[in-house]
């Protein structure tokens, strides 16, 4: 073997092993177990409530602070004719701003019109993140 396939032997090898590494830090963020990054601890604790659209797993309302360990996390999309609904932190329930359609903080139907719960996730903060699963 030459000098010149010899280098270029490392070379690819090298290449080849980097790959994996390369693609894991350009994948989304992902956390293990399908724990699934919607935002920061600094988000949550502005108003209590974290609200992300466009998360991997989809729309997701967290409510909460970072501080205590009752976090409840919902599909904000009210399940009669797909409005966002909002967090009543002093009445502890969701509401619908449309229909007037009320949620539970475990997303089940208080009042209707709706008659589907929402879908909820577990959540927990990790480090400085906020994840849904």
């Amino acid at each position: 073997m030459n000098r010149r396939n010899f280098l270029t032997f490392v070379g690819v090898g090298w290449i080849a092993s980097s790959l994996p590494v390369a693609i894991a830090a350009c994948a989304s963020e992902k956390t293990s177990k399908g724990w699934q990054t919607v935002g920061t601890i600094g988000e949550l604790d502005k108003t209590g409530q974290l609200l992300a659209k466009n998360s991997p797993v989809g729309s997701v309302l967290v409510v909460g602070r970072s501080k205590s360990s009752n976090l409840v996390a919902v599909d904000p999309t009210c399940t009669h004719k797909g409005c966002t609904v909002e967090w009543k932190g002093d009445a502890k329930k969701f509401q619908c701003p449309c229909h007037g359609a009320e949620y539970g903080a475990d997303g089940k139907v208080l009042k209707g019109p709706a008659n589907d719960p929402l879908k909820t996730y577990s959540a927990k903060i990790e480090g400085n993140s906020v994840l849904v699963q």
